[in-house]
């Protein structure tokens, strides 16, 4: 055992004084005792064993359903290092407001002390994060997202480098809940949720946050990207990294059933939610999945939108805030299936037709990676695989057409750089309002994102032959507001056309916006969508797009002088090529 990581779990304990202390072994005997605590306190209710074995439901307090943006600070010595996009105070003060709140936080609970692994075991581009928890909830989870106990403590003794993580759910009271994240320290902080983005400390608050700051500084990106492998009618496979908003389509993509297998056409999944990139020796960017299960939101997954991520979660899942049926099952709207007379919803109340939300619009499913039905057989390759296509993808009903390539990779930068997703009545109060979200990472980087466009810029300046950038848009719309474009499993034909441009073939035209596909050039044989649909979906709407660089030069303008050179001349150059 590290001496230093006990040093700092013993100076845990002795702040928040818990009753007992476990360190986790990651033994499936382990998870079981956690599952059969959590059912003796009833903090866990035990789903129907015949249809969903090893499935559980959880109910969280309604007052911790979701991450807290407005709670969640990264904490840099200088206030310009951690940008406009995050939330800002000094480590010194940060710690003086959150000590206190730790002070005897664990009394009469147990503390878990959770070495974890993050990436393939014998992986080099792999890190260790040791979480403290008083949950069994969050540990439970965390044996499904990472890779628990003796095989991290073992890559920790090559390394010399842990992650350190301190959460406690307190009192659960959002007067009293911070996630603090304190970069040049590698230190997290969390208290006061029990949420999963707020509490499983190895997922946006290690992977993303604090792992983008080390990856500028080490050389290497942390992004918020699922992988993919494009395997075509050879059996080659190509493989994609794809970047894309909340509601934007990502987890659909990620375990995508082609609607071209015929053609011998296949999606491989890899990961759905995060990315660690790396050069290789040769210049080439190669990608792992660092996490080892899936965090995804319930609703809107049924077995006609996304029939694998349904089968994957069939079993050896906990769920998170979903509805119950009358035979124990879980439901949640859009899941395909009527919910039945007798169902409960998130809170455990009585249900029925006519009311709020039988599952809450958060919902969360937590399932094991290696059970999903397209799981690659390269997802654990410790190596990682070669990224030959970037995707940045959202959803925007009007102006951005259904796809596009960029000219360079300082292009693709800057496409990635600009773009916005359009909001909803539910979150905003207003419907299409455009907010930015640069590489669908706004809430997630760790440092100034004006030194993370310079590092992406510096990235593609080291690589022998770059992947290239393509931007999509499943959710452009008709003037009657019906969706052009059908999406789910038709997007392999988009995917075909971008494997083709990877490839040096697919038909192109070049636009101000980049390269888009001819109207013939994505195949539509089968497909059934309006006439001349495929005419709108690659038309370049020039107006749209003028009044959208006004809109990126407002965003821009926040970063000052931090602002790469290489924005603003490609920002420029848009604008001249859309009044030419």
């Amino acid at each position: 055992m590290s001496s230093d990581i006990e040093r700092w779990v013993d100076e845990s304990a002795r702040v928040t004084t818990p009753d007992r202390m476990y360190w986790c072994d990651g033994s499936q005997r382990e998870y079981d005792a956690l599952i059969a605590s959590m059912l003796a306190d009833k903090t866990l209710i035990e789903l129907n064993q015949s249809t969903h074995p090893h499935c559980y439901l959880h109910r969280s307090d309604p007052n911790d359903v979701a991450r807290t943006e407005q709670l969640t600070f990264v904490c840099t010595q200088r206030k310009e290092d951690a940008g406009p996009n995050n939330n800002w105070i000094s480590p010194a003060e940060g710690k003086e407001k959150v000590r206190p709140l730790f002070a005897g936080s664990m009394k009469g609970r147990t503390m878990y002390v959770i070495p974890y692994l993050m990436g393939p075991v014998g992986s080099p581009y792999s890190k260790v994060g040791v979480e403290i928890t008083d949950s069994p909830y969050v540990a439970a989870n965390m044996h499904i997202m990472s890779r628990v106990g003796t095989v991290a403590l073992e890559h920790y003794k090559a390394s010399k480098e842990f992650i350190p993580g301190l959460h406690s759910l307190g009192d659960i009271s959002p007067n009293r809940r911070f996630i603090m994240h304190f970069p040049e320290e590698r230190l997290i902080w969390s208290i006061g949720s029990g949420y999963g983005g707020n509490a499983l400390l190895g997922k946006k608050c290690f992977a993303l946050r604090i792992a983008s700051f080390m990856a500028r500084q080490q050389g290497w990106m942390a992004e918020h990207m699922l992988i993919i492998g494009l395997q075509d009618p050879s059996g080659k496979v190509t493989y994609m990294a794809a970047a894309f908003p909340s509601a934007s389509g990502k987890t659909n993509l990620a375990m995508l059933v082609s609607t071209l297998a015929d053609q011998g056409y296949k999606v491989w999944t890899i990961g759905d939610d995060i990315a660690w990139m790396f050069i290789d020796r040769e210049g080439r960017l190669r990608a792992i999945n660092p996490e080892a299960g899936f965090f995804g939101v319930a609703p809107g997954t049924g077995f006609s939108t996304n029939p694998i991520a349904m089968e994957t979660i069939r079993k050896n899942t906990i769920y998170t805030n979903v509805a119950l049926t009358a035979n124990h099952e879980p439901w949640w709207e859009g899941i395909g299936t009527e919910p039945g007379s007798g169902l409960i919803d998130w809170q455990g109340r009585t249900w029925g037709p006519g009311g709020a939300k039988a599952a809450h619009p958060n919902s969360r499913f937590t399932a094991p990676a290696r059970q999903c039905p397209t799981i690659s057989p390269s997802w654990e390759d410790p190596h990682g695989v070669v990224i030959s296509a970037i995707i940045f993808g959202s959803r925007r009903s009007v102006t951005v057409p259904l796809v596009y390539q960029a000219f360079s990779w300082q292009h693709g930068v800057f496409m990635g750089s600009s773009m916005g997703a359009e909001t909803t009545a539910a979150a905003t109060g207003a419907v299409g309002v455009v907010r930015r979200d640069p590489m669908a990472m706004l809430p997630f980087c760790g440092y100034n994102m004006a030194d993370y466009f310079a590092h992406w810029l510096e990235m593609g300046k080291r690589m022998k032959d770059p992947p290239k950038i393509f931007r999509v848009n499943w959710f452009r719309k008709d003037a009657s507001g019906k969706f052009l474009w059908p999406g789910y499993g038709e997007n392999i034909r988009v995917l075909k056309w971008i494997l083709d441009r990877v490839e040096g073939r697919g038909k192109a035209v070049e636009t101000p916006l980049g390269y888009m596909p001819t109207a013939d050039a994505i195949e539509t044989d089968g497909l059934k969508i309006p006439a001349g649909a495929m005419e709108t979906l690659t038309a370049l709407d020039g107006h749209g797009w003028l009044n959208g660089t006004v809109e990126m030069e407002k965003f821009y303008r926040q970063f000052g002088d931090r602002l790469p050179k290489e924005i603003w001349e490609e920002h420029a150059a848009l604008r001249k090529r859309l009044v030419e």
